[in-house]
């Protein structure tokens, strides 16, 4: 792992919210594979899906620079791969990269996007399958997990010290959390049915709606109104166009910039609630899958 520059710098030296969460979220993570078999199998599912979907939202906390001023302690904090697929790098440099475009959702400037340029490719059917809300829950996990490492094995040729930087550190973490589950005696198929693919599928539900395509770049992020306990499992992202507009604002003080801005700034997409967003796409697609700008023309 390597410092980096910082892309905020907090008014105090710890933001201690932030900083117990994280050892909440670590401290459930032992606990739960420490005495999973005294766990019920359905509360090990729910339970480890929520604290592998809360980690995930704990690195985004500190790819935007949380809890403290230090970038190497951020990222010590959040680089620990307990879901075992993402390298923190490629997360990191995928997500700045994401809010650093002008295009946002356009599939060739923003690693992010959920369209694609044209039809009959590998891509157009991995998120074909995906555009309903329920394809993307129940498919997504193994989906997004085989186009990570297809996408970074053939990064490798490509530039091969960089990722070795990343896959090093990240294979190192991997192996120690194995050996730790190894102890446990929690077998790696159990492992990744009750932690990592329903944690996965989590976070999808969070992303499936947070960004439609616009001519006007406000209003391409959306907001999800009364995210209710998925607000606490999101850190506030279901407020997503508030964090869009100020990427570096921490996750408790997301709301009321939220609150104060909502009548100022015309709106992106809104939907009332998760239970709303699921009834409307659960098996409807979110929006054509090709981008406008590259979709032809139809008619004569």
């Amino acid at each position: 792992m390597r410092m980096r520059g910082s892309p905020r710098r907090p008014q105090g030296w710890v933001e201690w919210p932030t900083l117990l969460l994280a050892v909440t979220i670590y401290g459930g993570w032992f606990a739960l594979t420490y005495w999973h078999a005294a766990i019920p199998g359905i509360v090990l599912v729910l339970a480890g899906g929520w604290i592998s979907a809360w980690h995930n939202s704990l690195q985004h906390e500190t790819i935007h620079g949380h809890p403290t001023r230090s970038p190497l302690v951020n990222t010590l904090i959040g680089w620990p791969p307990i879901n075992f697929w993402l390298p923190y790098e490629v997360y990191y440099r995928s997500h700045v990269a994401h809010h650093a475009t002008r295009k946002t959702t356009d599939p060739f400037d923003d690693p992010e996007s959920k369209y694609v340029a044209r039809e009959g490719t590998v891509l157009w059917w991995s998120e074909r399958v995906q555009q309903t809300l329920v394809g993307r829950l129940v498919l997504g996990p193994p989906i997004v997990v085989a186009r990570t490492l297809v996408e970074e094995l053939a990064r490798l040729p490509k530039e091969p010290a960089q990722f070795l930087r990343d896959w090093v550190p990240h294979l190192a973490g991997v192996a120690a959390i194995g050996l730790w589950l190894n102890r446990c005696g929690l077998d790696l198929g159990t492992y990744l049915l009750c932690f990592v693919y329903p944690g996965t599928s989590l976070s999808l539900l969070r992303s499936h709606a947070e960004h439609r395509s616009d001519p006007d770049p406000a209003r391409r992020a959306a907001t999800v109104e009364h995210g209710g306990i998925f607000a606490l499992l999101y850190l506030n992202n279901n407020l997503h166009a508030a964090h869009h507009a100020k990427p570096d604002l921490a996750w408790y003080r997301l709301p009321r910039f939220h609150a104060e801005r909502r009548d100022k700034v015309p709106p992106g997409p809104v939907y009332p609630s998760y239970l709303a967003l699921f009834r409307r796409f659960a098996l409807r697609p979110h929006d054509e899958l090709i981008h406008p700008e590259y979709r032809q023309p139809t008619g004569g």
